[in-house]
C-alpha cells in the first residue's frame, strides 16, 4: 500500500448475497487501477487465518484483507448493513461511506472526482 494511493475498504461476509455480487467488480477495480488505488477487504464476521483464506478463495476475493477493522480511525460506528465501502483519499481522509453494493463504474466515478 502506498500512502498516496486512494484506499477502497470493503466490508463483506460469505452470507451476504450483494457482497458476493460486487466482489468481481472490486477485483477488476483493484487490478485495473492498481497504480492509483488499493482495494482492501474486512470480513464482517471477524474471521481470520486459514478460515479467512478459505472464505476469500470460495468467493474469489483477490484483494488483500485486514484482520483488524480500521474504522475507528475515522470515528465510525460498527457496520450494521452489508456491503459497506469506504473511500479514503491519499491523505488518509474518509471521503465516502457507501452503503449497499457498488460497481467498478460507480467507484471509479467517485475516485476520479477526488
Amino acid at each position: 500500500m502506498s500512502p498516496s494511493k486512494v484506499i477502497v475498504i470493503n466490508y463483506w461476509a460469505t452470507w451476504c448475497a450483494p457482497c458476493r455480487k460486487e466482489i468481481p467488480e472490486l477485483n477488476e477495480l483493484d487490478h485495473q487501477l492498481s497504480d492509483r488505488l488499493d482495494v482492501i477487504g474486512v470480513n464482517f464476521d471477524g474471521v481470520v487465518g486459514e478460515q479467512l483464506d478459505q472464505q476469500m478463495a470460495k468467493l474469489g476475493i483477490e484483494f488483500d484483507n485486514l484482520y483488524i477493522d480500521p474504522r475507528h480511525i475515522w470515528g465510525l460506528d460498527a457496520v450494521t448493513v452489508l456491503p459497506e465501502t469506504l473511500i479514503i483519499n491519499g491523505q488518509g481522509q474518509l471521503m465516502h461511506r457507501l452503503i449497499g453494493p457498488q460497481t467498478k463504474s460507480s467507484l471509479e466515478t467517485l475516485i476520479n472526482a477526488l
